[in-house]
C-alpha cells in the first residue's frame, strides 16, 4: 500500500516536472512571437514616422526658400526650382535605414559647384540658404540615427565598453568548438548527444564550453538536459561575425 502511495506520489511529481517544461517551452514561444508582432509593428511605425517627418522637411525646404531667396532677381524661380530638387533629393534619404557618408559628401560636392558657377554676387544669399536648409537635413539624419561621418563613427569605437565586449562577445566565441556550437544552433536545437557527436567533446569538456555560451546569454537550455537553442543575441552576435566576415573576403 505504501509502496503505491509512493509510485503515485513520484507520478504526480513527474507530471508536474513535465507540465512546468511544457508551461517554459510554451512561454518561451509566446515571448519569441510577442517579439517579432512587435518589431513588425515597430517597422510600420518607423515607416510612419519617417514619412511624417519628410512631409516637415519638404514644407521647411518650401517655407525656406519662399521667404529667404532675393525676392527681386529674374532668375529667381529658375534657382528656386533647381534648389527644390536638389534638397527633396536629399530629403528623401530619411528614408533610407543607413545614409553613407559618401552620399552627403556628392551632394554638398554638387552643392559647391552650383555655388562657384554662380552669377552674380547677390546668388550668395540664396546659396547660403541653401546650405543652411541642407545642413538642417543632414543634422535630422543624425538625429535619426542614420547617418554619421567616419569621424564620429571612429568616437563610438572609442567609447566602446573593453571589459564588457570581451566577456560577452568576443571571449565566448573565441574557441574553435564554440563557434560550431552556435553555427549548428543557430539553424536547429542540438541535443547534448548531438553536440558531442559534432564537437568531439565529451563529459565535462563539452559542458565548460555549453556553460560559457550559457553565461554569456549566447544560447540557452529548453529546460533541464533538454535541448540546446540560440538566443536572439546570439544569433546577432553570429550573423555580425558573418557578415565581416563576407566583407573582409570579398
Amino acid at each position: 500500500m505504501v509502496n503505491k502511495k509512493e509510485d503515485s506520489y513520484k507520478e504526480i511529481l513527474e507530471i508536474k516536472k513535465k507540465l512546468y517544461e511544457i508551461h517554459n517551452d510554451m512561454k518561451r514561444f509566446v515571448e519569441q512571437s510577442s517579439q517579432q508582432h512587435l518589431e513588425h509593428v515597430l517597422s510600420g511605425s518607423r515607416a510612419n514616422f519617417t514619412n511624417a517627418i519628410i512631409g516637415h522637411v519638404i514644407d521647411d525646404i518650401e517655407g525656406g526658400l519662399e521667404s529667404n531667396m532675393v525676392k527681386k532677381c529674374q532668375m529667381r524661380e529658375t534657382c528656386k526650382s533647381n534648389f527644390t530638387g536638389f534638397l527633396q533629393k536629399n530629403a528623401n534619404l530619411i528614408n533610407h535605414e543607413k545614409v553613407d557618408e559618401d552620399i552627403i559628401l556628392k551632394n554638398q560636392s554638387d552643392l559647391n559647384g552650383m555655388r562657384s558657377s554662380a552669377p552674380a554676387k547677390q546668388c550668395e544669399k540664396c546659396f547660403s540658404n541653401v546650405q543652411t536648409l541642407f545642413g538642417k537635413q543632414v543634422d535630422l539624419m543624425r538625429s535619426l540615427q542614420i547617418y554619421n561621418t567616419d569621424k564620429e563613427k571612429k568616437q563610438e569605437i572609442s567609447e566602446l565598453p573593453d571589459e564588457l565586449i570581451v566577456n560577452d562577445i568576443l571571449e565566448p566565441l573565441s574557441n574553435k568548438q564554440r563557434l560550431q556550437i552556435m553555427k549548428a544552433i543557430a539553424i536547429e536545437t542540438k541535443t547534448f548527444s548531438a553536440l558531442t557527436e559534432l564537437t568531439r567533446l565529451r563529459g565535462g569538456n563539452l559542458l565548460f564550453h555549453l556553460q560559457k555560451l550559457l553565461d554569456s546569454g549566447m544560447i540557452l537550455q529548453r529546460h533541464e538536459r533538454g535541448d540546446y537553442m540560440i538566443t536572439d543575441k546570439g544569433f546577432t552576435v553570429l550573423r555580425s561575425i558573418g557578415d565581416m566576415y563576407s566583407v573582409l573576403s570579398s
